[in-house]
């Protein structure tokens, strides 16, 4: 089935195997965690790459293109290594920080889209959340400092951030792979206890 409703002449896209794509299947593991933490009921969400091509109205050969799916693997959304027709190559982060930002926006973008519904949420505030990478300010832009203490601040990491029901109000709910520590306490129980039930 193709994801490209207006062309004809692009390959199937199919699953990324293991080990191809290695910055992007870690950074993935680690949004999967937060997809399990708080929508337990979802299968894990996968990378579906669409080969090289050679496009036809062109002529020019189009690099593989890779993209955070759904376990069917539908996705919404631009692919995750851009392709510079200009330069021929892919511009593509070496920061794993960057690549985890990305994954986590993709992430976010297939699931909110597919299944009709805002993830993360804020348990406080009762509404989306977004991705915010490290250097930005509580609004989400760059060039203001963070105030210290931010979660995953420290280690460079991007954070689920919350607009709060004020701008005064915004807040980082928990590292980007770290939501199940944010949970309230029952949901978060209920998380360990199940991740401990499938490391048995």
């Amino acid at each position: 089935m193709s994801h490209f409703p207006h062309a004809t002449e692009f390959p199937e896209p199919a699953p990324v195997p293991p080990g191809r794509w290695p910055e992007l299947q870690t950074a993935l593991a680690a949004v999967n965690r937060d997809l399990r933490a708080t929508l337990p009921e979802q299968e894990p969400l996968i990378l579906v790459a669409v080969p090289a091509w050679e496009s036809a109205a062109t002529g020019d050969r189009v690099p593989e293109h890779v993209y955070v799916a759904m376990a069917d693997g539908s996705w919404q959304g631009n692919s995750l290594n851009e392709y510079d027709p200009e330069d021929g190559g892919r511009d593509w982060p070496a920061e794993p920080a960057t690549v985890l930002g990305m994954v986590a926006d993709a992430a976010q973008e297939t699931v909110m889209e597919l299944l009709w519904r805002a993830w993360p949420t804020c348990w406080v505030h009762k509404s989306g959340v977004h991705v915010r990478t490290p250097g930005t300010g509580p609004d989400g832009e760059s060039g203001e400092e963070p105030p210290p203490g931010r979660a995953g601040e420290a280690a460079g990491q991007p954070v689920w951030w919350c607009r709060g029901g004020r701008a005064e109000e915004c807040h980082d709910l928990a590292a980007v792979g770290e939501l199940a520590e944010a949970l309230p306490g029952r949901q978060r129980r209920a998380f360990r206890r199940g991740e401990r039930e499938t490391r048995r």
